[in-house]
């Protein structure tokens, strides 16, 4: 294998309940595993594999690591650390002329890279001179005899030192007796303490400031200022008592309010939630408005507001034309008219044009129109103007039809016929024998168009005999076009979209100019497209027996 990692050691902390702790580096053995329980107190205990209450279990699983597993949960504020401890031998041994095995050597590498790791551990955690320092003499040769009872510290020049002892407390001064340097000793004269500066015997007496000796001495501690110190001491002392009540008394109450701004802290943080939820919903809600309302635009967008794709159903106003959009799906749609389609609206909605369509609307009209407009009406029709139609005309001139010019002579007839001879209705004939085939082909229709008139009513209440679906009635006392769907009257209404029905079979509304369809000798024309648009029906020839067939 291969050192990939320079990970030696795991740390863990203790709840009192996990026992399994893994360990991410590769060892030889579980012997090179050394386990350190560490306690909230400081105290460290080595632990050992087995199965005692004090000992771990190891299960390796090659470079990866493994798992360490405590006999018993490590307590909670305590630290658990696992170390790699590679044993300091070399066990690879070459015999010669034997091959060179790549795997063996790797292995002794492997070992060797791990010692190095570990030794630079503790290296990591040793007392060390930096690489600038200019420190020269990293070691003494102070015998242990000398270095007892001293401290190692650093000399007037920064370099490695031993120090004289701290000092022994001799007890009270006496004279003759024998001191050493930094012994101390008490002036029971005066309760100061002093250290000797220089070894001599004691002569003398006490005090030691007045003494023959006193230059041998220092004072260490002055007891009347020591005295005056404790009596301040035990005034402050006794006003750190008052404080500490006081502290006491204003800590209960510290208490009391921490209590409260806790639970005020809690409900503040639930609040908090609750606002930020609220204010996450109202900025989701927000983006979701605004990705359906685009707002004031001069022209259709192709993306929304954040630049993405236009969701169906998206709204904008049109400053240009000032209408409100809708997005379709695949393009966008007025939802209102524009100022030239409302003016096309109000004209259609005008009283005359109101009853000339409530005329046109009624059902019989509808059915007579369907009748004309249907193939066979308009091949009669054109049959009218052929020759052998105009030759059937001539068989007019029979007996039996003289016969009946005969009765067209009586004075009733004569006088009718008066009428016809009026300038007015000459000319009105004369385009009648222009178009007599037509008349003729109306005639054998007359069944169609005497149903016209029971298709379309006019009176002041809607019908109640002779319905069929389709059926139109104009309302005279609610000034309303209505039809009949099969079961009752609906009103028709003018449609702000301007699309209609033909009746109620019809399953989608359309424009007027869709809906209408032009036969023989009939054409519609669509004027001012775009603007105040107008649709004109013309007719040729047949304009006149059509009157007629209509009661003109």
């Amino acid at each position: 294998m291969t050192i990939s990692t320079t990970t030696l050691k795991n740390s863990y902390s203790g709840n009192g309940s996990t026992t399994a702790f893994a360990y991410t580096f590769p060892i030889n053995s579980t012997s090179e595993i050394t386990v350190i329980e560490r306690s909230a107190t400081g105290t460290e205990t080595v632990k050992s594999e087995g199965t005692g209450s004090a000992n771990y279990g190891i299960v390796d699983n090659g470079a990866s690591g493994g798992t360490v597993t405590m006999v018993t949960a490590p307590a909670s504020g305590t630290t658990l650390v696992i170390l790699r401890n590679t044993n300091l031998t070399q066990e690879t041994d070459y015999v010669a002329n034997d091959p060179f095995p790549a795997e063996t050597h790797e292995d002794a590498l492997d070992k060797l890279q791990m010692q190095n790791q570990e030794l630079q551990e503790e290296l990591d955690r040793s007392l060390k001179i930096s690489r600038t320092n200019t420190m020269t003499n990293t070691e003494f040769t102070t015998s242990a005899t000398d270095r007892a009872s001293k401290v190692l510290s650093f000399d007037s020049s920064g370099e490695l030192s031993v120090t004289q002892e701290l000092g022994t407390f001799k007890g009270n001064w006496s004279a003759s007796t024998t001191y050493a340097v930094r012994d101390i000793v008490k002036d029971t004269s005066t309760n100061n303490i002093f250290i000797a500066l220089t070894a001599h015997t004691s002569s003398g007496s006490q005090p030691l400031t007045t003494n023959t000796d006193s230059a041998k001495w220092s004072l260490i501690v002055d007891a009347a200022s020591a005295a005056t110190s404790a009596t301040n001491a035990a005034s402050s002392a006794t006003a750190a008592a008052n404080s500490a009540t006081a502290a006491a008394s204003s800590a209960s109450t510290a208490s009391t309010q921490a209590s409260n701004a806790s639970t005020s802290a809690s409900t503040a943080t639930t609040k908090a939630s609750e606002a930020a939820t609220s204010a996450t919903n109202a900025a989701t809600s927000y983006d979701n408005f605004d990705d359906r309302y685009l707002g004031a635009k001069s022209s259709d967008p192709s993306a929304d507001n954040d630049g993405d794709s236009l969701v169906t159903g998206a709204l904008y106003f049109n400053t240009s034309n000032n209408v409100m959009m809708v997005y379709t799906g695949s393009a966008w749609v007025r939802t209102t008219p524009t100022s030239s389609d409302q003016t096309n609206i109000n004209t259609l909605a005008a009283s005359a044009v109101v009853t000339d369509m409530g005329l046109l609307a009624t059902t019989d009209v509808i059915a007579d129109m369907a009748l004309l407009a249907n193939s066979d009406v308009i091949a009669d029709m054109a049959l009218l103007a052929t020759t052998d139609v105009i030759a059937d005309m001539n068989t007019l001139a029979t007996s039996d039809i003289v016969s009946d010019l005969n009765t067209l002579a009586t004075s009733d007839i004569v006088s009718d016929l008066n009428q016809l001879a009026t300038s007015d209705f000459v000319s009105d004939l004369n385009a009648i024998e222009a178009i007599k085939a037509n008349v003729t082909t109306v005639a054998d229709n007359i069944s169609g168009v005497n149903s016209f008139a029971e298709r379309y009513r006019v009176g002041s209440s809607d019908p109640t005999s002779s319905l069929d679906a389709g059926d139109l009635f104009y309302s005279t006392s609610a000034n309303a076009l209505k039809y009949y769907t099969g079961s009752a009257w609906s009103s028709i209404v003018v449609n702000t979209d301007q699309s209609v029905k033909v009746s109620s079979n019809d399953t989608t509304a359309g424009f007027l100019n869709g809906k209408l369809v032009a036969g023989s000798n009939v054409t519609l024309t669509e004027g001012s497209d775009g603007s105040n648009e107008t649709l004109t029906i013309a007719a040729t020839d047949n304009s006149i027996p059509f009157a007629i067939a209509l009661g003109g």
